[in-house]
């Protein structure tokens, strides 16, 4: 029998590439799709190369009809969702929001699968990392776990315009998007939040400082960051502690060239570059932010939780052009 799965708040971008999962995966029949913006359309008048689905937008929750739920909603809306819907809770949910990311409440397990594989196996509820949370923390984990980080930890990195949502403001729009670059909420970003609590649940001593300039790009997908800070390891000593950290993980890859963009999009994958320089590490981390960053990243909780195969659904390739 296959997983039967609703999506709440089912509009938006990442709502979007989660439809496309999972309408193709091999696994799971999408029960329903909810938006209250969109009520009574089919889902490719939104999210048009869906136009082989026959699935219709619905206005009202119905949590008797599946076994998982995603919740696709804005910041501070899945709180709401689940105390207007207690009934929720007793299905297995998946929340792409940060409501859920630091306090834990309902038993919410923090969903990076480099960090908590096991966990989320035996857990009910996952909190889906935010996507440059993603990035950065495959980017340091290793080097945490391995106490080969001295001083503070410098970070640069630039997203594509699908970060913001689908929602449309002043930064959003194509004429300023296109030939453009800015920088925002430096050294502030709500990602650092997560980001700190998982490190110290790796290294509780961890007291440096995490500086990290984001950038939006003139671009749609994807994210590539760029982290360095003082190590005592040599660079094949410090390629050993990557490899040796990601080599059961089969979305996360250590390679030796220098990566780009197009290497990642449209796939579940992330690219781990590692050099050491006169003592500096040099690791940059690529992924394509609505799916490692979002979706992507559900969708393999999701084959967690259900003891699937951990690429089902995902073996998605990407294009060099």
């Amino acid at each position: 029998m296959k997983i039967r799965a609703g999506i709440i708040g089912s509009a938006g971008y990442t709502a979007g590439e989660l439809l496309r999962l999972l309408v193709n995966h091999p696994e799971v029949d999408v029960s329903w799709i909810q938006s209250e913006s969109q009520l009574g359309k089919l889902a490719y008048e939104v999210h048009k190369d869906l136009f082989e689905s026959d699935l219709q937008f619905v206005s009202e929750i119905q949590p008797g009809s599946c076994d998982v739920v995603f919740l696709c909603k804005g910041h501070n809306d899945s709180k709401k969702i689940l105390k207007s819907n207690p009934e929720l809770l007793n299905l297995r949910i998946i929340d792409l929001s940060q409501d859920f990311r630091l306090n834990g409440d309902h038993g919410f397990v923090y969903g990076l699968p480099e960090v908590n594989c096991e966990k989320i196996k035996r857990s009910f509820h996952v909190a889906n990392p935010g996507c440059f949370a993603t990035a950065i923390q495959l980017a340091l984990i290793p080097a945490i776990k391995a106490r080969a980080v001295s001083g503070d930890v410098h970070i640069s990195g630039i997203t594509g315009s699908t970060g913001a949502g689908q929602s449309f403001s002043e930064t959003s729009h194509f004429s300023w998007r296109s030939n453009n670059a800015s920088v925002y909420k430096a050294l502030t970003h709500q990602h650092l939040n997560e980001i700190r609590e998982t490190i110290l649940g790796l290294d509780s001593k961890f007291d440096q400082k995490l500086n990290f300039i984001p950038y939006r790009g003139a671009f749609t997908r994807g994210i590539i960051t760029t982290s360095y800070f003082s190590t005592n390891l040599k660079e094949q000593e410090l390629k050993e502690v990557y490899k040796t950290a990601y080599k059961k993980h089969l979305f996360t890859h250590v390679v030796e060239m220098n990566p780009d963009l197009k290497m990642v999009a449209n796939t579940n994958h992330a690219l781990v570059s590692v050099q050491a320089i006169d003592g500096t590490a040099v690791i940059i981390s690529v992924i394509d932010n609505l799916l490692k960053g979002a979706s992507g990243q559900a969708v393999h909780n999701m084959n967690l939780i259900f003891g699937l195969e951990e690429t089902s659904g995902l073996q998605l390739k990407a294009s060099a052009f």
